[in-house]
C-alpha cells in the first residue's frame, strides 16, 4: 500500500489555499505551513511533491511576498489554478453586527472588502492568513471581534457567517501556481501554454525596451509583466513575466534568444494555461462588442 502524495500551502485548515489545494488534488493530503517560504522547502527537502502558492488577486493585486521568493527558489511551476474567492464575515455565536469594532484577515482579504469593511465602520486588523483569524476569533471569545474568512473555516470553527460575500468585486477571483521539484514542462502543440520567467535586465541604456523587443518582433503575446527590486538596491530591477507559448516552437525560442543579449534570465515553468483564460477573454470580447 502506497503512501499519498502531499501538497503544500500557507495558512491553517479552511484558508483559501487550502479550497484550492482540494478542488485541484482532492486525492493528495493537504499541509499546512505558516510561511510560503516553508512550502517552498517542503518541496526541497521531499516533504511534500507539490505547493500551492497564491500569487494575484483580480482585486487586490498581486501577492507581494512571493515575488521576493521566486529568484532564489528552486521549485519549478508545473501548473496554474483561478480560484473565485468568496469571504464571509463571521463571529461567534450570539454576536451581531452592532457589536462589532475589528475585523481580522490576511491582508489580501481586508483589501478585497476595503469597500464593505468601510460601510460597516469596522476597523481593520492584519492576521497571519484568514483561517487562522477564524481559529483565533474563536478561542478569543471577544463578541466585538469579527473575522473574514471562508465558509469552511465557519464551520471549522463553529462561528456564525454575519455577512455573505463581502467581497467589494464580483469577479473576486485569486490565480495560484503549482509548484513541484521536478521540471515538469508541458509539451508545445497540444494545449494553450505559459511560459513563466524572471529577468534582469543589464544595466544599459534602453535594456528593457531592447530586451522585451524580441518578443514583440516574433509575434509572442506578453501577458504579464511585473517589476519588483533586486536586495534593496535602487540600480537593479527583476521582472516577472508570463507569455503565451513554449520556448520550444520557434517564435518563442528566438524571443528568448534576443532577450539573452539584453538580459539574465531563468524560466521559471512551461505549462497548461487555464481554461479560465479562456472564459475571461470571452466575456472580454462579448463586452467590446
Amino acid at each position: 500500500m502506497t503512501s499519498r502524495q502531499r501538497i503544500a500551502y500557507q495558512g491553517e485548515p479552511g484558508a483559501n489555499s487550502h479550497l484550492a489545494c482540494r478542488d485541484v488534488y482532492p486525492d493528495f493530503d493537504a499541509v499546512p505551513f505558516q510561511t510560503f517560504e516553508e512550502c517552498f522547502a517542503a518541496i526541497d527537502d521531499g516533504t511534500v511533491q507539490l505547493a500551492m502558492i497564491p500569487v494575484e488577486n483580480s482585486t487586490a493585486g498581486r501577492v507581494a511576498d512571493i515575488h521576493h521568493l521566486l529568484p532564489d527558489a528552486k521549485a519549478h511551476i508545473i501548473g496554474e489554478y483561478f480560484l473565485p474567492v468568496h469571504h464571509q464575515l463571521m463571529a461567534l455565536p450570539g454576536t451581531s453586527l452592532a457589536d462589532l469594532k475589528t475585523v481580522h484577515s490576511h491582508p489580501q482579504a481586508l483589501a478585497q472588502c476595503r469597500e464593505a469593511l468601510r460601510a460597516l465602520g469596522l476597523r481593520a486588523t492584519p492576521d497571519a492568513d484568514t483561517a487562522g483569524a477564524a481559529r483565533e476569533l474563536a478561542q478569543s471569545g471577544d463578541p466585538t471581534r469579527a473575522a473574514i474568512a471562508s465558509r469552511v473555516a465557519a464551520e471549522v470553527y463553529g462561528l456564525t457567517i454575519l455577512r455573505e460575500d463581502l467581497e467589494d468585486e464580483q469577479h473576486n477571483t485569486t490565480r495560484f501556481l503549482i509548484f513541484s521539484a521536478e521540471d515538469l514542462r508541458a509539451a508545445a502543440g497540444v494545449h494553450e501554454l505559459v511560459t513563466t520567467f524572471i529577468f534582469k535586465v543589464k544595466n544599459r541604456p534602453s535594456a528593457l525596451y531592447k530586451a522585451l523587443g524580441g518578443f514583440a518582433t516574433n509575434g509572442v503575446n506578453m501577458t504579464k509583466l511585473e517589476s519588483f527590486m533586486v536586495g534593496g538596491a535602487f540600480v537593479a530591477t527583476q521582472f516577472l513575466a508570463d507569455i503565451e507559448g513554449s520556448p520550444e516552437e520557434t517564435a518563442v525560442a528566438q524571443a528568448f534568444e534576443e532577450l539573452a543579449f539584453f538580459a539574465d534570465y531563468r524560466i521559471l515553468g512551461v505549462y497548461r494555461a487555464s481554461r479560465y483564460r479562456e472564459r475571461i477573454a470571452g466575456r472580454v470580447r462579448s463586452s467590446a462588442g
